[in-house]
């Protein structure tokens, strides 16, 4: 039975399992990880960039090192995407890893993928919104999520899952487009308005769901240069490949996705935007 999201999450899902966001997103956003990339310079590749991200926020993570000797070690993956970021836990961590993610058309990509790689026997794929993890309490030992909690309406909510499925120790690292602790009202209403939603998170209202539920900061990195770079570089690369694109995507999108781009970029250069790496641990 298929679950009844709510009206911002399926907005979210009908976007993602469009064949023109499905198109894009795989072939010019950054392939298996479509995510915010930590770049070390204004033209490098947008795969390896993002890719970076997630080998950094495997740095982080304090049980990481012990997950091969765990057999009992399991993580989630909150938004997964194309399962990038889940092929890499299961093979730096040997742990399973399930994957909640509300569009089908990148699920598919996902199993494909991790298939592969030699690595379904430890991703599990689930189709599911992570306003409501269909997972029993306590089950995990990490919580992963890159750039995914802005599409849910109710992010409190989705801390609320999170600690729910967490064992007692767990760690929660994750990364998400945010509006900067100042930013003023109103100014967000373009980029908002393009991804349908009325709110973005904050550094400061994420420390606060932690500190709601009790939860220890191990580290938090303003990296909000990062995304200023990683949005310039992904429209810089649509019209560079703008010919090659059209082949596979509308025009129609190709144009609302530049002026989108631009809206962040132009947001994000006027310090109204913030991004970076949030890692936490829930207490024994």
């Amino acid at each position: 039975m298929s679950q009844q999201y709510s009206s911002v999450v399926k907005t979210a899902q009908d976007y993602y399992n469009s064949d023109d966001a499905d198109r894009f997103y795989y072939h010019i956003w950054g392939g298996q990880d479509i995510h915010i990339g930590l770049y070390q310079d204004a033209r490098e590749d947008i795969g390896r960039a993002s890719k970076r991200t997630v080998e950094t926020m495997l740095g982080y993570i304090q049980q990481g090192p012990q997950g091969s000797e765990r057999v009992d070690f399991k993580a989630i993956d909150l938004g997964s995407g194309y399962g990038g970021a889940a092929r890499a836990i299961a093979d730096n961590c040997h742990c399973p890893v399930t994957c909640i993610n509300l569009s089908e058309a990148q699920n598919a990509r996902n199993r494909s993928l991790s298939d592969a790689a030699g690595l379904s026997k430890l991703i599990e794929v689930v189709d599911a919104s992570f306003e409501d993890i269909p997972c029993p309490d306590g089950t995990f030992d990490l919580a992963w999520s890159q750039d995914a909690i802005l599409h849910s309406g109710n992010r409190a909510r989705v801390f609320d899952e999170i600690d729910r499925v967490l064992k007692p120790g767990g760690e929660l690292v994750f990364t998400d487009p945010m509006q900067a602790d100042d930013c003023p009202d109103g100014v967000l209403q373009p980029v908002l308005a393009r991804i349908h939603l009325d709110t973005l998170g904050s550094f400061a209202f994420y420390r606060e769901q932690a500190r709601r539920l009790g939860w220890g900061e191990l580290h938090v990195e303003d990296l909000t240069h990062q995304l200023v770079r990683h949005y310039t570089r992904v429209r810089d690369e649509l019209e560079h490949r703008r010919d090659e694109l059209a082949e596979i995507v509308s025009a129609d999108y190709i144009e609302r996705m530049t002026e989108g781009l631009g809206h962040w970029i132009e947001a994000g250069e006027k310090g109204y935007l913030a991004w970076g790496i949030m890692h936490f641990h829930k207490p024994l």
